[in-house]
């Protein structure tokens, strides 16, 4: 009896759990023409507006260093030909969710009697897992200034209980997605499942 009622918990407790979520990371990239990249020295630094104190800041930073060394370039701390600009948005979206009792009631009168119900309802589905929102930008020019030579968007959501729902692994694939057959084609939004 006690191994069928621990079966039974087991069980309960297992269809609890809320189901994780990533969506495919969808990228955006604008390539200027006839634009050198993919060779030389780069610098990588935060976009206007970006707060690189964020401890998610330089996870993405080093990921897209990484990528940009897979690609060629040569990623010094100052004093690159080119300058990476970097961009991190992320938020946190917790689903709205009612309370897990409801209470209904009946009433009801005929020729043979009358009636009265009241019925409980009990909702044991689990609380969905918050959504972390992921926009993560990437814009190259030239050190001396100028126009942008490339810029990249991409963005993602996960729920905080899903494999790329922590920070690094969000970032490696995202820094990965954005960089995928780089420089790309310029205007192209692609998926990256």
């Amino acid at each position: 009896m006690q191994k069928i009622t621990l079966a039974l918990a087991s069980l309960l407790v297992a269809g609890c759990a809320a189901p994780a979520y990533i969506s495919p990371v969808e990228v955006t990239r604008f390539v200027a023409p006839a634009a050198t990249l993919g060779q030389g020295t780069i610098t990588l630094a935060p976009a206007p507006g970006t707060d690189s104190t964020q401890p998610e800041y330089s996870s993405f930073a080093d990921a897209i260093a990484q990528q940009l060394a897979a690609l060629g370039y040569s990623v010094v701390a100052q004093g690159g030909a080119q300058v990476a600009q970097v961009a991190l948005v992320q938020s946190v979206r917790t689903p709205e969710r009612r309370g897990p009792v409801s209470v209904g009631g009946g009433a009801s009168t005929g020729s043979y009697g009358s009636g009265v119900g009241v019925g409980i309802g009990l909702d044991l589905t689990p609380r969905p897992a918050d959504s972390i929102e992921t926009r993560l930008s990437l814009n190259i020019r030239n050190a001396d200034g100028g126009t942008n030579l490339w810029e990249g968007r991409a963005s993602m959501s996960a729920t905080a209980n899903a494999e790329f729902g922590t920070t690094q692994t969000a970032a490696t694939r995202m820094a990965e997605a954005l960089l995928r057959g780089f420089p790309g084609a310029s205007g192209e939004t692609i998926l990256v499942e």
